[in-house]
């Protein structure tokens, strides 16, 4: 082959990784992870009726180690929106940061690499035991059993930095009222200008659950207690970064 045949190929290579390491690339073999995610929560949902919310979770992650599949490697979304929920995370390190509702603890490892300290909660202690296992060996990294509808006290004031992915939707009911209690809370465990991150399945404007996600941003981007840094749209998922008020806070438009 010659050096300029090699170069070529290099090149092509390059641009297609460039391409299916797009954002807004989305493997079809990812629509089947949507599937196995909606057969989950419908599950969660049968139980949640019967036996109550974190019945329903610690039975999903009784029965399976990674009943979303979010940490199978055939499936690209869940990483793709871990890698760029860092992404969009301000530029520095943090302190001590929170993930509430870790599940596996999978973004919780990546938050550990810009952290000094990271707290991972859940509601299901099933979950913590998987997250344990595949966290062994990160020392800046913990994890507790806990309800972000009653957390204790003493977190408060203690985070620069508090995440919360894919949990909120999970609530029910999740009035306004609900919404509005949880900004304040989650505004209570941050420093002043600590940063808060929500992330949310969105999948497009009509769809029921889309709209739930939209409202939960809403809420919180109107919320007294929040500055909004920036408001993104990714492929089927949205992200919103929000720093808690105090003096010279401003607000950044996001794409």
């Amino acid at each position: 082959m010659s050096l300029r045949s090699r170069s070529e190929n290099v090149a092509r290579t390059g641009s297609l990784r460039c391409f299916f390491d797009h954002p807004a690339f989305i493997l079809p073999r990812d629509f089947t992870l949507f599937l196995l995610g909606a057969r989950t929560d419908a599950a969660i949902e049968r139980t949640r009726a019967a036996l109550g919310a974190r019945a329903a979770f610690e039975a999903a992650y009784t029965q399976s180690d990674d009943p979303w599949a979010s940490a199978a490697p055939r499936y690209r979304y869940q990483q793709r929106k871990y890698e760029q929920i860092m992404k969009l995370l301000p530029e520095r390190r943090f302190h001590d940061a929170l993930d509430l509702g870790c599940g596996l603890g999978l973004l919780s490892q990546r938050l550990a690499t810009r952290s000094g300290m990271v707290l991972g909660v859940d509601v299901a202690s099933a979950a913590l035991r998987h997250a344990r296992v595949r966290a062994e060996g990160i020392s800046n990294l913990a994890f507790a059993q806990g309800d972000v509808l009653d957390l204790p006290p003493e977190l408060n004031g203690r985070f620069d930095l508090v995440v919360v992915a894919d949990t909120l939707y999970y609530l029910s009911p999740l009035s306004d009222a609900v919404l509005a209690t949880l900004s304040a809370r989650f505004a209570d465990l941050l420093v002043p200008g600590g940063i808060c991150v929500l992330a949310n399945h969105f999948f497009f404007a009509a769809d029921r659950e889309s709209r739930l996600s939209r409202r939960i941003h809403q809420s919180f981007a109107s919320s007294p207690e929040f500055d909004v840094l920036s408001d993104h749209r990714k492929a089927f998922f949205i992200v919103t970064v929000m720093a808690k008020r105090n003096a010279g806070s401003t607000r950044i438009c996001g794409s």
